[in-house]
């Protein structure tokens, strides 16, 4: 399918093809689904613990991580695949797997098969979002550029925000399986709408794809998150746990070694000599780490605790897009009269602090006290992202700028499953019960609080790192 796209691609006669308003609807509608459904398996954790699969605490985390985990893996060789064979054929093809995910997990009878489906969807997902970005920088003439990619940019937001409240719906008036099933219909009908109105876009190549780097890079994170989550049910002194971690540590030393020596790798690790790139990079993944820690516990907590219906608990995460879709303007003025390092330490540092004060809620605490600490930390992380995303564009080379987009969202993924498994997996070591039974809520939020605070001490402690990092160092003579 992608070389037939290719072959397609290359044959593009006449006029260059221009960005319409119909193209640009349907590349944010894909978007839009792709981001929705990260948020609206969330909302639906409660219902999926209760149902017939019978999901251990370490299943349910798989099954919100497989696709965040698939999607890092594979995000910036997806990008590398539909540069070199057609974004166009790419981003088809992505819509095509992220319905079959959805098909998959809605059929799931089983933990295992519902993780695989959330996996499949999150390849689906790697194809997308790199395709539509690609398409609409291609399309768009340089005076409408920043516009567009503004137009992405917040459609991924309100994808955020769409799979609250759909996913709220749908828990509390409908099922899992059928949210899962949405996904088919509309993934088919995307698709065929970009068949129709997305123009073929010139391919490149000289991209690389370099399979055996993701994979090298694919298995090593999978060991790691492995290991994380795995660890309370096996032991951290497990053969098993221990076992992944040094896979971990060794497939990640084979793919440098082997990034340093090919002729074209797929991420070369040289590029992290720039303090200011590593600093970057980290303080993207650290200000999603914390992001979906809190996406992970927050369905719960309001449900749980709160006493709060599926639909309320959706609705209830408008603070956290209130922050993330307000504070970036501000960061990117700060930025200019003051440098990158202000926005970003002071930002990642509120990230840190907005979860020590949601580590201290509990039953009784009231929703606009919780809904404070939602939107300090939030805030936090819309006024470092600018300044983050900028610094890892501008440390690269003018032609390595495809690579920066995929490193961005690589970290921001990373990020993210990363911090979901750690969350996860100190609440599992220190609640054992069902938080469905009234009396064990204490119990429930105490260790929340617990897993909150130890996520924002990580937060802290990376916010520290990242803030040294961007110190100004004296040019070399």
């Amino acid at each position: 399918m992608l070389r037939h796209a290719d072959i397609q691609d290359r044959a593009v006669p006449g006029p260059a093809p221009t960005l319409t308003r119909a193209t640009l609807l349907v590349l944010c509608a894909c978007v839009l689904v792709a981001q929705a459904m990260v948020a609206a398996v969330n909302l639906l954790i409660p219902q999926l613990a209760a149902s017939t699969l019978h999901p251990t605490p370490g299943q349910l985390l798989w099954a919100v991580d497989a696709y965040v985990i698939v999607f890092a893996a594979l995000l910036i060789p997806a990008g590398a695949l539909g540069d070199r064979y057609g974004r166009k054929g790419a981003l088809m093809s992505g819509l095509v797997l992220f319905a079959a995910g959805g098909a998959v997990s809605a059929l799931a009878t089983t933990p295992a098969v519902l993780i695989a489906g959330r996996g499949l969807c999150g390849a689906g997902a790697a194809l997308i979002m790199p395709a539509t970005m690609s398409i609409l920088v291609h399309l768009s003439p340089p005076e409408r550029r920043a516009q567009a990619l503004a137009t992405w940019t917040l459609t991924i937001g309100l994808g955020g925000l769409t799979g609250n409240i759909g996913g709220g719906l749908a828990g509390q008036y409908l099922t899992w399986r059928a949210l899962f099933w949405a996904v088919v219909p509309l993934g088919g009908l995307l698709a065929l709408i970009v068949a129709r109105t997305v123009p073929r876009t010139p391919s490149r190549s000289d991209a690389s794809v370099d399979p055996v780097g993701a994979a090298l890079l694919a298995g090593a994170l999978l060991a790691v998150v492995y290991g994380i989550i795995e660890g309370p049910g096996f032991g951290w002194g497990s053969v098993r746990v221990l076992s992944a971690f040094g896979a971990g540590a060794a497939l990640l030393a084979a793919f440098t070694l082997y990034a340093l020596r090919a002729a074209a790798p797929l991420l070369d690790p040289r590029i992290f000599r720039s303090p200011k790139l590593r600093a970057g990079t980290l303080g993207i993944g650290t200000g999603f780490f914390g992001l979906f820690a809190l996406f992970y516990v927050n369905p719960q907590y309001l449900q749980y605790a709160k006493g709060f219906s599926p639909a309320m608990a959706g609705l209830a995460i408008i603070p956290v897009t209130t922050g993330l879709a307000v504070m970036p303007k501000l960061g990117a003025r700060l930025a200019q009269r003051t440098g990158p390092r202000l926005p970003v330490g002071a930002g990642l540092a509120m990230v840190g602090a907005g979860l020590l004060l949601l580590s201290t809620v509990d039953k009784d605490t009231p929703y606009l006290v919780y809904a404070f600490h939602l939107l300090v930390m939030s805030a936090g992380a819309g006024l470092s992202a600018p300044s983050l995303t900028l610094t890892v564009v501008a440390e690269l080379p003018a032609h390595q700028a495809g690579l920066g987009s995929g490193l961005n969202t690589a970290a921001r993924e990373i990020g993210a499953a990363l911090g979901v498994a750690v969350f996860g997996t100190v609440l599992a070591s220190r609640f054992h019960g069902d938080p469905r039974d009234p009396a064990q809520v204490t119990a429930f939020t105490d260790a929340m609080g617990v897993a909150l605070g130890t996520v924002g001490v990580v937060a802290l402690l990376a916010a520290a790192t990242v803030t040294l990092g961007y110190r100004e160092r004296p040019a070399a003579s």
